[in-house]
């Protein structure tokens, strides 16, 4: 039996400790990187995020990551669904999604600091499949309900892994063997927390989030296309009504809103980085209409096409964010 004066201690040792590390890793950060936006490293899959001042609301499509945010705030919305993550926090991204994302507290001496490693799924797989891997007993088991964004609390293990796979930018003659061990460890971790169900019941083959996952793959790749929920399903091996319900739970939306989000999000990015114009864009990500393009344009970003165009141009310059996860990512 533990004494009674112990656990506040120990509860607030833990706590110092957390603020340590996250302090730790937000210098490491900052020191492989003064610059602005997204640098992608030597170490494969792993970024570093840097931004010193609140943005407007981008567009942007998440690909399956985690990202360990470490200072600062930023929020993202995805369909229906709305995450604020600071510096406590982790993301996970299990399947491809358009959201919109703001960064809302971020100064010049506190700047927005995260780092973003890619999931792999077959690496996910293959842990799973390991006899030495065995689920906690308080592991939640049902695996139904995943969602293709989930925020979790960052644990001590996981900034330890993280700092340590930074690290090897001063070793890049280490990076070839360690890097594979680091991430490995990085996602058992993850898996073993409480949000793991999400990941695992995306990675699992034959579960009906892992069909779903795929039809969403499917319409990511062919947003430009009409869509047949019925083909849809088929492919998914599910029924209509079935896959509606697993799609909204993973994406916050409906299979004809994913779609209808998706070709926004690719025209806005085709009109800022591309200088295409509303019509241009609007025949481009499938729209017969132009004028039906401009209605749901003005409907879901505020503004009319050319006019949210013009204002975002003159409130920032497109950032190096975009190119990683955002507009670039969904041509």
């Amino acid at each position: 039996m533990s004494e009674p004066g112990r656990t506040k201690p120990k509860i607030a040792d833990n706590a110092a400790r957390l603020v340590e590390a996250r302090s730790a890793l937000a210098k490491k950060i900052v020191g492989h990187f003064a610059g602005e936006g997204l640098l992608e490293t030597a170490v494969p899959g792993l970024g570093l995020y840097r931004q010193s001042t609140p943005t407007t609301c981008s567009s942007a499509a998440y690909k399956p990551h985690l990202v360990i945010f470490v200072q600062g705030q930023k929020r993202i919305n995805a369909g229906a669904a709305s995450y604020l993550c600071d510096g406590s926090n982790f993301l996970i991204a299990t399947v491809d999604l358009p959201v919109l994302s703001q960064v809302v507290a971020a100064t010049r001496d506190k700047p927005l600091l995260s780092l973003l490693l890619r999931l792999e799924m077959p690496l996910v797989r293959r842990i799973l499949g390991e006899e030495e891997f065995s689920w906690a007993e308080d592991a939640p088991a049902d695996t139904a309900e995943a969602h293709g964004l989930t925020v979790g609390t960052t644990t001590l293990a996981m900034l330890d892994a993280c700092s340590r796979l930074i690290d090897l930018l001063d070793a890049p003659q280490e990076i070839g063997f360690l890097a594979s061990l680091i991430e490995r460890e990085i996602v058992y971790r993850l898996l073993r927390s409480p949000q793991g169900k999400h990941l695992r019941a995306i990675a699992t083959l034959g579960e009906q989030s892992h069909r779903t996952a795929k039809a969403i793959g499917w319409l990511r790749a062919n947003y430009a296309k009409p869509l047949r929920v019925e083909e849809l399903a088929e492919m998914a091996q599910m029924g209509v009504s079935t896959l509606h319900h697993h799609f909204r739970t993973l994406t916050a939306m409906s299979p004809i809103q994913y779609q209808k989000q998706l070709r926004l999000h690719v025209a806005r990015g085709r009109m800022m980085n591309d200088g295409l114009d509303a019509a241009s864009a609007a025949f481009e990500v499938g729209y017969e209409s132009a004028s039906q393009f401009s209605r749901e344009y003005s409907r879901f970003f505020g503004q009319p096409p050319m006019r949210d165009v013009k204002a975002r141009r003159q409130a920032i310059a497109p950032s190096t964010a975009e190119a990683f996860h955002g507009n670039a990512a969904v041509r």
